[in-house]
């Protein structure tokens, strides 16, 4: 037997916005070929990484709320820019 579909709109608000949250923190641009952009691209994803799980175990192991564990990640996502160069994205237009 199959379990029916779940879709973003049928979740409660909170768990939609923790989704998206951790989409946002780790859904960065690729660098540009620089050892310089390289590492920094590293650096930033290991941190939002490490911020999505301190989230998620929060929610899943220590009772937290789900929101405020959203609006948590979100605050620590923007305090953590993209501070590289981008792979330039022409679209393959070159």
């Amino acid at each position: 037997m199959s379990e029916p579909a779940v879709h973003i709109d049928s979740l409660p608000d909170a768990v939609a916005a923790l989704l998206r949250a951790i989409h946002d923190a780790v859904d960065i641009p690729l660098p540009d070929v620089t050892d310089v952009d390289e590492h920094a691209h590293a650096k930033v994803l290991q941190s939002r990484s490490a911020g999505v799980r301190i989230a998620l175990a929060g929610v899943l192991f220590d009772d937290h709320e789900v929101g405020c564990a959203a609006e948590w990640l979100c605050g620590r996502t923007a305090r953590e820019p993209v501070d590289y160069t981008p792979w330039p994205d022409d679209g393959g237009t070159s």
